[in-house]
């Protein structure tokens, strides 16, 4: 059952699919923010400073500052060096040289380079790599349950951040983005939109039922892992309702906390402060409580779907 799923008992859940290994895959981002939060860690229990440990390594304070804040992977060489220092177990050393050497990988938003800010290729990161996600949304249809049509509808409107020659890359990305919606540890996803977003006709009323379309193919074929609520026009309180965007991003790794996404017209990035993700937590907790559940969601849907032709 999904962490905010056990919190909120209004209708079905998302347990874990019988049989599947609940354990996602480790992507390069998730990597190097483990690495860098265990050394952290261990540096901290051994009341060490940064001079102490850059003196060791034979580095200067700057690099290490850029290792302490995971925006530097440390070589293989300053690794071990490092492992010195820092006398862990065995085990516990190994593990560390697992995840440098995941974190050397290239994730795949490397296939397009200068397209994305640094700050979205971290969420692909965190994405790929994460257990769980709850999206909020409150007039489209989120990006990782659009088909191509909606998808491209929506990119190649917005004239003011997208230049046209990007147009059908950034599409191709976000399909890639979905395939964390399928294999063997699919991550499991909870959503929450508007009303308006079934009727909103991005790209026209036959792109917008091939995508109605879609959300109910999603529902009837994953419905232990995807979690798609309408929040209704009936819905007569909630600070989200026609709020921004935003993500929960939970992992499977004990030693990373939950994060958060928030995303606007012009301004977008990863929350890691600890109340502010907590404030989403319980922003989305209470927007599912007030959604339709998701047998009356795909019933809504559906009835939608059909007006269209």
């Amino acid at each position: 059952m999904s962490k905010i799923g056990q919190r909120v008992m209004s209708g079905p859940q998302n347990p874990a699919p019988e049989g599947v290994d609940e354990v996602a895959p480790l992507s390069p981002t998730v990597a190097s923010w483990e690495l860098t939060s265990r050394i952290r860690q261990r540096i901290d229990e051994l009341a060490l400073t940064g001079a102490m440990v850059a003196a060791h390594l034979g580095v200067t304070a700057t690099y290490w500052s850029k290792v302490d804040r995971d925006r530097k992977v440390l070589s293989e060489e300053k690794l071990e060096l490092l492992l010195q220092l820092l006398d862990l177990p065995p085990s516990d050393s190994d593990e560390l040289r697992k995840l440098r050497t995941a974190s050397k990988e290239r994730g795949w938003w490397a296939g397009f380079p200068k397209l994305f800010s640094l700050e979205h290729e971290r969420l692909w990161g965190l994405e790929l790599g994460a257990s769980e996600m709850s999206c909020y949304e409150s007039l489209l249809v989120p990006g990782l349950l659009q088909t191509p049509s909606y998808a491209k509808a929506l990119i190649d409107g917005d004239e003011v951040f997208v230049p046209k020659k990007e147009v059908l890359r950034r599409v191709e990305a976000r399909m890639i983005r979905q395939q964390r919606l399928t294999g063997d540890n699919p991550l499991r996803l909870n959503v929450i939109i508007s009303q308006a977003a079934l009727y909103q006709e991005i790209g026209g009323p036959d792109v917008l039922r091939e995508q109605l379309l879609h959300l109910t193919s999603l529902m009837h074929s994953r419905p232990d892992t995807i979690d798609i609520r309408v929040m209704p026009y009936s819905a007569q309180k909630g600070y989200l309702i026609g709020g921004a965007a935003f993500y929960v991003i939970e992992f499977d790794r004990p030693l990373l906390p939950t994060l958060g996404w928030h995303e606007s017209a012009a301004v977008s990035g990863v929350i890691e402060d600890p109340d502010l993700v907590r404030d989403l937590t319980v922003a989305f907790e209470t927007a599912q409580r007030q959604a339709l559940t998701p047998h009356d969601t795909l019933a809504l849907i559906e009835e939608t779907t059909g007006r269209l032709g």
